[in-house]
């Protein structure tokens, strides 16, 4: 049976994995294309937007990867589980929700990628979210 440090320490790498999928986006949805109307401080917002995101991903990769063991075990770990748990909740919400991202779907590698980022984000959600509620159900992990 795997524990919640491994569990943790994958989520790390799929987070590792996700910033780097991030780098192709802006040349996979032709980014400099879509974005030239727009007036150019809205283009370096939303650049300095995804880089920001792209950080925190980053971020979030790095300190399951260096710190499973505290995240799964100490008060401080499980609030910053609670804290990662809640963004990849966010983020699956806005993946379902709020992008429409079928104009953009066609091809089967797009498709992939989609639904590929969806299961990890849904398993990112299910790990972190496991991490901070495990002293409320009683569970040592």
């Amino acid at each position: 049976m795997i524990d919640l440090e491994t569990l943790i320490e994958i989520a790390g790498a799929i987070q590792i994995a996700i910033v780097l999928t991030m780098l192709w986006v802006p040349r996979v949805l032709d980014w400099r294309g879509l974005l030239a109307p727009l007036h150019p401080f809205m283009r370096r917002l939303l650049w300095v937007y995804a880089a920001f995101i792209t950080f925190v991903n980053l971020g979030f990769g790095v300190l399951s990867l260096r710190h499973a063991g505290e995240l799964a075990t100490t008060p401080l770990g499980r609030g910053v589980c609670c804290f990662i748990a809640v963004y990849w909740l966010a983020r699956l919400y806005v993946q379902f929700f709020v992008f429409d991202i079928r104009p953009f779907l066609l091809r089967p590698f797009l498709r992939f990628g989609y639904h590929g980022l969806s299961a990890g984000f849904i398993y990112l959600a299910s790990v972190y979210g496991l991490a901070a509620v495990f002293p409320l159900l009683g569970v040592r992990p």
